[in-house]
């Protein structure tokens, strides 16, 4: 039988706009017309209503982004010499960003290195590939291969979003958590973040085993910590909190609902305790609803608060309940703080703009009756790029509290 011809496609104007603009996605109802019925993985060809070529993708009949662009501009051939040129850009991106120090980065960050729904992050000799749509799937065999001889992993590891984990399964016999390459991976994988040791959970843990997003965040927030006392909230396995007792805090308190992430935080200070500092510091696990237990009357003052909550706007219409919980979130921070003292609050949810969640931080801590200075405000990492809007999910605010203004009414 031979092969069903390639699948071609027209976009419709919005959609051509938007691919020459750089946008990643062409939505299924802006595709004018094809040719075929497409499948899951096929390489879509793109014409614009005057039949040139626009781009080249990967198609999901799936998904309402019904292609996912790979390349756009002059036409190219997609061979495996292409997959190892363009793997090579992604890793170009990133070259003199990390030291021996730091063995844990993200080398693929999806759309924003033109891999659309496709991540992959290095945890030492371990990698993990992350997938958001299925059309990767029907790849695997060849980009795997391509990944090993680059990268010169010990092992690699299939991680799938939810919604394609039965796609998967059914159609392609592939699973979560599945080892694409090496030897089987039956623990946490131990990585280095500035000389930190911490435990990724590749295997069945969240994303891809760590939030390596907030690296630079964690830098920042260690750099205030001298002599401070430490509440890290939503503090999952304690990132915020070892590079605050590793730089000189007094005392860290973890706080989170899941007992888990508690012991997972207990674990990464003991792989640290050979550090002076870290050893010194007073640590402490709190299992509570962070909102709780911030609100309970005649709570302990602390010098440094970390709010860093999971996405609180997963879809558009949870927008207005995250801004007010973000609000909140701030006002109930700021009242356990000292005079001086320094609150952190982070989103990564990419429905709210990082103008709305710096607003709304600023508000609360206002409600809480404290006077403050904005130090700075962050966004992502280098290694983590965002060149499209809807990519800007992660945004900090550091707002430090006036000396002389007792703490507010909770």
């Amino acid at each position: 039988m031979s092969a069903p011809p390639r699948l071609r496609l027209h976009a419709s104007p919005a959609a051509e706009h938007a691919v020459r603009h750089g946008h990643p996605w062409v939505y299924a109802d802006r595709i004018a017309s094809q040719n075929r019925p497409g499948i899951t993985g096929d390489l879509a060809v793109l014409y614009d209503k005057r039949n040139r070529f626009l781009a080249l993708g990967l198609f999901d009949p799936a998904s309402p982004l019904r292609v996912r662009i790979l390349h756009s501009g002059p036409p190219v051939t997609i061979d495996a010499d292409w997959w190892r040129a363009h793997l090579d850009a992604a890793l170009a991106r990133r070259e003199g960003l990390f030291d021996a120090h730091t063995t844990g980065w993200r080398c693929i960050h999806g759309e924003n290195d033109r891999w659309p729904g496709l991540v992959l992050d290095r945890y030492g000799d371990t990698f993990v590939l992350k997938l958001y749509t299925a059309a990767w799937l029907p790849r695997l065999a060849e980009l795997v291969p391509i990944f090993q001889n680059r990268l010169q992993s010990k092992s690699i590891i299939l991680r799938l979003s939810r919604n394609i984990a039965g796609q998967a399964r059914a159609d392609f016999g592939r699973s979560d958590g599945e080892i694409l390459q090496g030897p089987a991976v039956n623990e946490a994988v131990v990585f280095l973040e500035d000389s930190l040791r911490f435990e990724a959970e590749v295997v069945r843990g969240q994303k891809t085993g760590f939030f390596l997003d907030q690296r630079d965040n964690r830098r920042i927030v260690g750099s205030m910590a001298p002599g401070a006392d430490v509440l890290n909230c939503f503090s999952f396995s304690g990132g915020f909190s070892l590079h605050a007792a590793r730089n000189g805090a007094r005392s860290v308190t973890d706080l989170d609902i899941s007992p888990h992430a508690l012991e997972g935080a207990r674990r990464n200070f003991a792989l640290n305790r050979d550090h002076p500092a870290v050893a010194a510091a007073r640590h402490e696990t709190v299992q509570a609803d962070t909102f709780d237990w911030l609100a309970a009357p005649g709570g302990q003052l602390f010098d440094v608060v970390i709010l860093d909550p999971p996405s609180l706007a997963r879809r558009e219409v949870e927008r207005a309940g995250a801004l007010a919980a973000y609000a909140r979130l701030a006002q109930l921070g700021a009242a356990r703080l000292r005079r001086g003292g320094v609150l952190f609050a982070s989103s990564c949810s990419a429905h709210v703009s990082a103008g709305d969640f710096f607003q709304c931080a600023r508000d609360g801590v206002r409600r809480a009756g404290r006077a403050f200075e904005e130090l700075r405000t962050t966004h992502h990492p280098a290694d983590h790029p965002a060149t499209f809007l809807e990519a800007h999910y992660l945004k900090g605010i550091y707002l430090k509290l006036d000396a002389n203004d007792p703490p507010g009414e909770r």
